[in-house]
């Protein structure tokens, strides 16, 4: 693991060490415990078909953890050098990464603040650290390789004003029991509803995607707006890049609700809905329990889905089969 303290008193930011995988020792009245002074980032390093390892737009994850430090009172850092650090890391454990296109290593850089004080106010010390851990798929799908999801509009997730926007702990504490009762009900994900209109915002932890035919007769590809309910998504921005890039359908960022994609596939010009993320890159959506109701979603349906495109293009970056790609960084 990599660690590197900071001290307010000491200067600021102390020298950056990486050791063995070990618990963390703190005072119990350390402010991560007691306030959730604290954020992380979820990162990957992939092996590629040459065998390099790379990173994949690591400085945006920096980027989003150093506007998440701000809003959490906690110091900010040098984003470029705290990669370098992590590249170190990954250098040493290089092993762990997996060989195979299956699989990857997950990276969780964390940033809490360890201040041994009761009292809510920001925390002169802080502890800024990264583990690792190869996984393989992250959503759990049907045999189609599709989720379904429970949008119940009596749960929110975020709200305007709020840190829906912001990659911090105590957005996700809040989200396990209505997964759970997600499981009960034996769908998958939580689709995440905002408002009177029901906007659509995030789907589990992933970002939102709907391809539908619009009144023009256009293919349009839309996404909610970065307007503080949802998480600026790396993979989110990455496609939102390749769409406009390739030109073949509309690109837009604008609010979308429940009552619009219903009238969209009793149309027939709902195409696809899916989630975007680190963990899973691009999971399809096949099916929508709202208000009682079953709402099938023809995402598998398509003869040349855009949502495998978009992943096929995503993987091969991060897997080097796209070579000398700009987002792809790769490790020495």
């Amino acid at each position: 693991m990599l660690k590197v303290f900071y001290h307010k008193n000491l200067g600021g930011w102390q020298k950056p060490e990486i050791t063995p995988l070990e618990n963390l020792v703190m005072h119990p009245a350390a402010k991560v415990l007691h306030y959730a002074v604290e954020l992380f980032e979820g990162m990957k390093a992939y092996r590629g078909v040459d065998g390099k390892i790379r990173l994949f737009r690591p400085d945006m994850n920096m980027s989003r953890m150093n506007l998440t430090a701000r809003r959490s009172g906690l110091p900010t850092f040098d984003g470029r050098e705290y990669v370098n650090c992590m590249a170190r890391l990954i250098s040493i454990d290089q092993e762990w990464v997996p060989h195979t296109e299956a699989a990857s290593l997950y990276i969780r850089p964390t940033l809490i603040g360890i201040d041994p004080t009761l009292g809510v106010a920001s925390s002169d010390s802080a502890l800024l650290y990264t583990i690792l851990c190869p996984v393989g798929t992250y959503f759990k799908a049907d045999t189609s390789g599709a989720v379904s999801l429970l949008a119940d509009p009596k749960y929110t997730r975020a709200w305007p004003g709020g840190v829906g926007n912001r990659k911090m702990g105590s957005n996700y504490a809040p989200t396990i029991n209505v997964q759970k009762e997600a499981s009960k009900k034996g769908l998958q994900q939580v689709l995440w509803l905002y408002g009177d209109d029901h906007q659509l915002t995030e789907v589990g932890t992933m970002n939102i995607f709907m391809l539908h035919v619009n009144e023009q007769g256009e293919k349009e590809l839309v996404t909610p707006p970065l307007d503080g309910l949802i998480l600026p998504g790396i993979t989110r921005d990455s496609i939102l890049a390749l769409g406009r890039q390739w030109g073949q359908f509309k690109v837009t960022e604008r609010k979308f609700t429940m009552p619009e994609v219903i009238q969209l596939l009793e149309k027939g010009r709902l195409l696809e809905l899916f989630g975007t993320g680190t963990a899973c890159v691009v999971s399809p959506i096949n099916r929508i329990h709202y208000l009682d109701q079953d709402y099938y979603i023809p995402t598998m349906d398509q003869e040349k889905p855009v949502f495998q495109k978009l992943c096929d293009t995503l993987t091969g970056i991060q897997y080097g089969k796209i070579k000398d790609h700009p987002w792809a960084v790769t490790i020495d």
